[in-house]
């Protein structure tokens, strides 16, 4: 498979991370806080199992390969290797701690690509750690999250000589950004969302700095502050900085791009006036002043400052717009004749789509579903109004901020659910209506803008159905809801609601998640994972399709629960657009389970390749794919029910 990682950025926060690790020996310290992003650029490689030993190989900037450098697979060598310092110590760090913490064979590392420029401050060696640990993961589903991929990558990277900081593994998040807050040994994660693009350029100043001899004074300063210098440190790495890192968080997520930048240059100005005097022969850094203050950019920028240790380095500037963030790199490339890099935060794909199956047969309803499609069953809402099954969902889907919703249907049903969504009663029966109905006769049209359709020709599968959507999906994540399965909320949002507020918090496929019965799991999907916060939202580590009660007793346990309980799928999803490759790959080689091409072994493998997250939704799900549910969900659902 195919590995990419980003090098990483640290907007705000430079060096209070190794600070707030001080806490150990010093409570009185302020916590460290950074806001971080991965940089546009990374380390690409292609890896493969090996049985006994780590296989290497480097592209150089010119396209020159390294190697193959091959180290057995065994803790002496590894640990050997890592010591000796340079780009093969990282790899071999990595693999030593994951031996030591799991049994694994050996991997084939191919890094045929790498963009990111070193010793820049964008830790281009925690890029490769982290890729290696994601390598073993991926290949071995080690079942970690990416905190654990993290943390075996900050391991391996001490392993070596390296003396980096927990801040950069921070690059395993992908190019979100992150705030990251550092208490003694423990460090908490928060991911953000950005409203809209924003738009930065980093600078190589092309000059030199000594990161280590800034690191050694700087860190004089702790545990305990002895003079005026120490206490000025400390008062810029704690209270100053945990102000200007909060603030930015919010300007950055408010999108307040001026704010941002009056941050940065804030920023800029009590590192010169606290830290430089600490170290006052790296860190008065007349190279980056020179570009911090050179008049032709302040038309195109709202702020700029340091990057890294600071220090003679790199620069980053935040632009005001894409055409600004161009010309910024126009003119310091031809006045100044430093090399630049884009980093571009994304708001990220919006899921604007929802597909709805409605293509089965319903062999379970027969004959009934021999008159009408099962996802045109009546059932009385709320409202008292009776729809069909498939509007309720469509309804919700709506509701929740989804333009378009996709229906697969097979070929001889399009008429039926195009006459429904898109054909007006005729005038006769429309003036029979109470007033109520005829408004809602208007209604349903207005929904029947939002209603597309695809055709499942021929059917092979829950996998099949949502591979027939793909065209119609495009290049974009989306909304999966069964159509057989209605939904409501115990609250305020709905299931689909829940399902987004999480994905546009992560931008991690996501599948709604209820507790089931031991003696049901073998009716659906059923899960197990890591929780990551308070028994609702977990990082998923294994799909199973209808276990059977054994395998689900010996693999499936969620801690936490009962032993008589297990999570299912709830039957409503956030997929990113992966799965149709994978989907794809099924269907051309005809790899089928139970005869037909499902969609839990395609979820599965995106899982193991971009991670899925499972939300405990706070909703009912009233199933009508048999006649005992369909009946349940008659007496449950309406205006009496008990829903």
């Amino acid at each position: 498979m195919k590995i990419f990682v980003p090098g990483r950025i640290c907007l705000f926060g430079e060096h209070s991370d190794w600070a707030g690790g001080y806490r150990r020996i010093n409570a009185a310290i302020e916590e460290g806080y950074t806001l971080i992003t991965g940089t546009d650029q990374g380390v690409y490689a292609e890896v493969q199992p090996h049985p006994t030993a780590l296989v290497l190989t480097s592209a150089l900037p010119g396209g020159e390969k390294v190697g193959p450098y091959e180290i057995p697979m065994e803790p002496s060598a590894l640990l050997a290797e890592a010591q000796t310092g340079g780009f093969w110590s990282y790899i071999a760090g990595v693999a030593y701690q994951i031996l030591t913490h799991y049994h694994v064979r050996g991997l084939v590392i191919d890094n045929y690509l790498t963009d990111l420029p070193t010793k820049k401050g964008l830790s281009s060696s925690a890029a490769i750690c982290v890729l290696t640990a994601r390598a073993f993961n991926r290949t071995y589903d080690l079942k970690m999250t990416i905190r654990g991929e993290m943390e075996l990558a900050y391991q391996g990277e001490i392993t070596t000589p390296s003396r980096c900081g927990r801040m950069d593994q921070g690059c395993a998040f992908g190019n979100r950004p992150i705030l990251m807050t550092y208490d003694g040994d423990r460090l908490d994660v928060k991911e953000l969302q950005v409203p809209e693009n924003l738009y930065f350029v980093i600078v190589d100043l092309q000059a030199k700095k000594d990161t280590m001899e800034i690191l050694a004074r700087l860190n004089r300063s702790y545990p305990f502050a002895e003079n005026q210098i120490e206490r000025g440190v400390q008062q810029l790495l704690g209270p100053i900085n945990r102000r200007l890192v909060h603030q930015a968080v919010d300007a950055l997520q408010a999108g307040d791009g001026e704010r941002l930048g009056a941050l940065m240059i804030e920023a800029q100005a009590f590192f010169d006036r606290y830290a430089a005097p600490a170290c006052p022969e790296e860190l008065t850094a007349p190279v980056l002043h020179r570009v911090l203050d050179y008049e032709p950019l302040r038309p195109h920028i709202w702020g700029g400052k340091g990057v890294g240790s600071q220090g003679d380095g790199s620069a980053q500037f935040f632009t005001r717009s894409a055409a600004d963030q161009q010309a910024v790199i126009e003119i310091i490339e031809r006045d100044l004749a430093m090399p630049c890099l884009k980093l571009t935060l994304r708001s990220g794909l919006k899921v604007r789509k929802a597909v709805i199956p409605a293509a089965g047969f319903g062999t379970r309803l027969f004959p009934a579903s021999k008159a009408t499609k099962k996802e045109l069953f009546p059932i009385v809402d709320q409202d008292g109004i009776a729809k069909p099954a498939i509007l309720l969902i469509i309804e919700e889907a709506l509701r929740a901020g989804i333009d378009e919703v996709i229906i697969i249907v097979q070929q001889h049903d399009l008429a039926a659910f195009h006459s429904f969504f898109n054909v007006q009663v005729t005038i006769e029966n429309y003036n029979k209506l109470p007033r109520h109905f005829q408004e809602y006769a208007q209604r349903i049209l207005e929904i029947g803008r939002h209603v597309t359709f695809a055709i499942q020709a021929t059917q092979e599968g829950f996998g099949h159905a949502v591979f027939s959507a793909r065209e119609a999906v495009g290049n974009a994540p989306f909304l999966l809801m069964l159509g057989d399965h209605i939904y409501r909320s115990d609250g305020g949002a709905s299931c689909a609601q829940q399902l987004l507020e999480a994905y546009n918090e992560h931008s991690i496929s996501v599948l709604g998640l209820r507790r089931t019965p031991e003696s049901m799991i073998g009716n659906f999907g059923t899960l197990t994972g890591i929780w990551l916060d308070d028994e609702r939202l977990m990082s998923v580590t294994e799909f199973a399709e209808k276990p059977t009660i054994d395998s689900a007793r010996a693999n499936l346990r969620v801690p936490g629960l009962p032993e008589s309980e297990y999570l299912t799928v709830f039957g409503q999803y956030i997929i990113k657009p992966q799965i149709f490759d994978y989907l794809e790959e099924h269907i051309t080689n005809n790899v089928r389970e139970r005869g037909e091409f499902q969609l839990t072994s395609a979820l599965d493998r995106l899982r193991q390749e971009d991670g899925f997250l499972g939300l405990v939704v706070d909703s009912q799900r009233y199933d009508i794919g048999l006649p005992q549910y369909y009946l349940e969900t008659l007496k449950a659902f309406g205006p009496s029910g008990s829903a």
